[in-house]
């Protein structure tokens, strides 16, 4: 048996003096004062402890690098993460050293190198999924798949940060099955060179391409060129819109914004303001887009950067509405409900986008998914009248005049042979694997091109016979041709 050694009182270490009533802190101070009481006090033998939940702590821009209020902030993210960073849904790719963890498991690397750059993209890509699949699954919706996953298929989606050196640019390629962005230098008023900017940094950016790769997962048909003018601007509202509901499911940037605002969202806000960095260096001061606006469809025309802001700002006002409507001061809050509004609402969009037409989908028929849906959750008739209204006023739909808010029909539509202007679009619109009416137009010339061979090869056969030689220079020319 083994023999217990008493240690005396007097020879414990020195603690400072500490009332019954300490406060605990994470210091030296307090995680001695616990050691020693649990040494001169007698107790229940201590249970094993559960092992710590997996997960990794990660420092990341909670913004855009010129947001300096926010600047950088620890985040937790559940799950396992390996080196890289990765997990199973996503990988970083080449171009950067893969990012080990440190001794906690954790990424924690300083601003403005390299490997925060992966570590931040990953996170934000991360969180991004992670949010939309949580909505999914209050609703037992499923999961969020990337375009290219099947029961064959799992392979993650990969990140590039740094993946396109000198470009103003970002975007999602389902074929390479990756987001890549862009970097380049910035320059000041007298046209010298101000440093460099990565658009991986910016919070925006990344969730905003993230929101292409989600929906185009969810709708694979609505990227496509040859879709409608409205369909493309539900996919470039979608990232925008990516961007506005992360921010708000993260406490930290609720709370900012209630403080920046004064808990009015239509006051000046980096919610509401897209990709500010980016922005600046273009000479915009709004970022590269501002959903708080009062664009309208008739407005808009076929130019899907201009049609996704009506979109954008209609549901930026229905948040703004639901915001004020649901808050209570006295009682709860405001940083809570802005956080737990913002994440209803973002639900109820992704619900109305997947219950939306898989090809041809108009902004109405998002809009009539949103109060289908909201009246099946029992919300407050006031949800309603926020949709329909803000819809109406964008021309979206048209209110009925016995004031039903159910199946509204369309205000503004797209002309039959509409084609959409993607030329003020992000990386991922303008991508030439989703430009399928290019990829018509060319097929269109070579069956030209085949016909007129056919014929002139008809034509030859009913001349006069022609001599061996002509016979073999003519195959050579259509073998030219065909290739």
């Amino acid at each position: 048996m083994e023999q217990q050694v008493l240690i005396p009182v007097d020879a414990l270490p020195r603690t400072p003096s500490l009332p019954v009533s300490f406060v605990p802190t994470p210091s030296a101070a307090y995680r001695l004062h616990r050691k020693v009481a649990a040494l001169t006090r007698p107790g229940q033998p201590r249970q094993q402890a559960s092992p710590p939940p997996p997960g990794a702590r990660v420092l990341m821009w909670k913004q855009d690098p010129s947001v300096t209020e926010m600047g950088t902030r620890k985040a937790f993210l559940p799950g396992v993460l390996l080196e890289g960073p990765r997990d199973a849904r996503i990988a970083s790719g080449k171009g950067i050293a893969a990012v080990s963890p440190n001794a906690f498991g954790d990424f924690i690397v300083p601003p403005d190198t390299d490997q925060f750059d992966a570590v931040h993209t990953f996170a934000v890509v991360r969180q991004t999924l992670t949010m939309f699949q949580r909505l999914l699954a209050a609703h037992d919706a499923g999961l969020v798949p990337w375009a290219w996953n099947s029961p064959n298929n799992t392979d993650p989606l990969n990140v590039f940060p740094h993946g396109l050196p000198n470009v103003m640019n970002a975007y999602y390629s389902r074929n390479e099955r990756a987001l890549k962005f862009g970097d380049f230098m910035q320059q000041d008023a007298t046209g010298d060179a101000a440093g460099r900017i990565y658009t991986c940094r910016s919070f925006d950016i990344v969730a905003h391409e993230t929101g292409h790769a989600v929906l185009d997962g969810l709708k694979p048909r609505w990227i496509l060129s040859s879709a409608p003018p409205q369909t493309g601007g539900l996919h470039e509202s979608f990232g925008d819109l990516t961007a506005i509901f992360l921010a708000l499911s993260q406490m930290d940037q609720a709370e900012a914004v209630i403080a920046q605002t004064r808990a009015d969202l239509h006051d000046k806000t980096f919610l509401a303001d897209m990709a500010e960095q980016f922005g600046l260096a273009l000479g915009r001061p709004n970022g590269l887009r501002n959903a708080d606006n009062d664009l309208t469809l008739s407005q808009a025309g076929t130019e899907v950067h201009a049609i996704s802001q009506v979109f954008t700002g209609a549901v930026y006002d229905i948040l703004a509405d639901m915001f004020a409507f649901e808050r209570h001061p006295a009682v709860e809050d405001d940083a809570v409900v802005l956080h737990r509004t913002g994440a209803y609402l973002c639900g109820l969009l992704l619900r109305a986008l997947i219950a939306a037409p898989d090809s041809a989908a108009t902004y109405a028929d998002v809009a009539n998914g949103m109060l289908r849906l909201a009246k099946a959750d029992n919300r407050p008739a006031d949800y309603l009248d926020f949709i329909r209204n803000r819809f109406t006023v964008r021309e979206v739909v048209v209110a009925r005049a016995d004031g039903n808010t159910m199946a509204l029909e369309a205000a503004v539509v797209d002309a039959p042979d509409a084609v959409q202007d993607r030329r003020a679009c992000c990386g991922t619109m303008n991508h030439a694997e989703y430009c399928d009416l290019a990829d018509a137009a060319l097929e269109e010339e070579r069956q030209a091109l085949a016909r007129w061979c056919h014929g002139y090869a008809a034509g030859r056969a009913v001349a006069e016979p022609a001599s061996s030689e002509e016979l073999a220079a003519a195959d050579y020319g259509a073998g030219r041709a065909s290739a």
